[in-house]
């Protein structure tokens, strides 16, 4: 078993980070890109480029106008999205990848693929899990 260093809340930049450690920055950071919403932000991001929030709401298909908003809020806090407001009538808002997302898109969007290719296998294996589990 690997023992991690665990980082206190208060880390410096000279302390090593570890998302396994409660308290360590780095696990709140993770929290927040590991939902849902923003994984899929992301991937539409890396995939289509550059969006309209109408875009992206269409292409996160299921997001709320309020979690659309809050997602991107985040990701834009943390470095990854940018959102440019065009100064035009009606003003046009468009978000797209800085650097820091690009690089995690790029490791995102093969998560996703993969479910897509291996999703039929899970399901099966639920149903045997389910199966063997209920007695049925």
């Amino acid at each position: 078993m690997t023992t991690h260093e665990r980082c206190p809340a208060d880390t410096g930049q000279d302390q090593a980070l570890d998302v396994f450690a409660q308290l360590c920055p780095s696990r709140a950071v993770f929290a927040e890109l590991a939902d849902k919403w923003s994984l899929l932000i992301l991937m539409s991001l890396g995939e289509f480029g550059q969006q309209r929030f109408s875009e992206l709401q269409r292409a996160v298909d299921g997001v709320s106008r309020k979690m659309l908003t809050q997602s991107l809020r985040t990701l834009e806090r943390n470095g990854l999205v940018r959102r440019t407001v065009y100064p035009e009538t009606p003003p046009r808002v468009v978000y797209d990848l800085l650097p820091l997302g690009r690089e995690l898109a790029a490791l995102v969007s093969p998560m996703g693929h993969w479910t897509e290719l291996h999703t039929d296998r899970m399901l099966a294996a639920r149903e045997e899990f389910d199966r063997a589990h209920t007695g049925g």
